[in-house]
């Protein structure tokens, strides 16, 4: 199914009250200021998603989801590689020159996920009355196309439509762009734009 725009209006104002809260706890850690934004919302097909990701070698930083989810569900967030780097670079502090992702940067990646991800679904959860928990994440750099591939078998639930989420991050010296995919079965998108839709039109208060 497909959230309606008023749904999906919802769905963007949540998100981008999800960000502000990433971005300050990452902006925190950092000792530096950090913004992030959520500028576009959809939802596509499932197998459109590796047509997204297409058929270069990317960064992506996976979660499963647990909590008020019967089937679970999962996450990506991705970058490309140069947005990877850049990222890494941001939260080693070190000068942002053309390099392979060594393990202190991957190492940086995780930890940067884990504090995006737990924050945005945090404060997402909460506004929507939904819990959503990340699972510790765990990093794939590989061909965008395979990994859906292979996540989609692995899944073994029925998902018809990913929600995807445009992402930028902006320190002093860099802009960074990034996709987060969420997977969940279809009861529980059906459950979740019935939460959005009670938060654009509540019930009337009892006379």
């Amino acid at each position: 199914m497909k959230f309606t725009p008023v749904q999906m209006d919802a769905m963007q104002e949540l998100t981008n009250i999800g960000a502000a809260h990433a971005a300050t706890t990452l902006s925190q850690m950092l000792g530096c200021e950090i913004s992030m934004s959520v500028p576009e919302v959809k939802m596509v097909d499932i197998a459109d998603v590796g047509v997204i990701l297409g058929e270069e070698v990317t960064t992506m930083i996976l979660f499963q989801l647990q909590g008020d989810i019967p089937a679970g569900g999962f996450l990506i967030l991705h970058f490309s590689n140069d947005s990877a780097l850049h990222t890494a670079s941001i939260m080693c502090g070190v000068p942002d020159e053309d390099r392979p992702l060594g393990v202190m940067d991957q190492s940086a990646l995780l930890e940067t996920g884990n504090i995006m991800i737990s924050s945005f679904l945090c404060a997402t959860s909460n506004l929507l009355g939904i819990m959503m928990l990340p699972s510790p994440p765990f990093l794939v750099i590989d061909i965008g196309h395979a990994v859906i591939q292979s996540l989609i078998v692995q899944m073994g639930m029925d998902v018809d439509d990913v929600i995807v989420f445009k992402v930028r991050l902006a320190s002093a010296d860099n802009r960074i762009a990034g996709d987060i995919f969420i997977f969940l079965d279809d009861a529980t998108i059906r459950n979740i734009a019935t939460l959005l839709e009670a938060m654009v039109n509540p019930p009337p208060s009892p006379a």
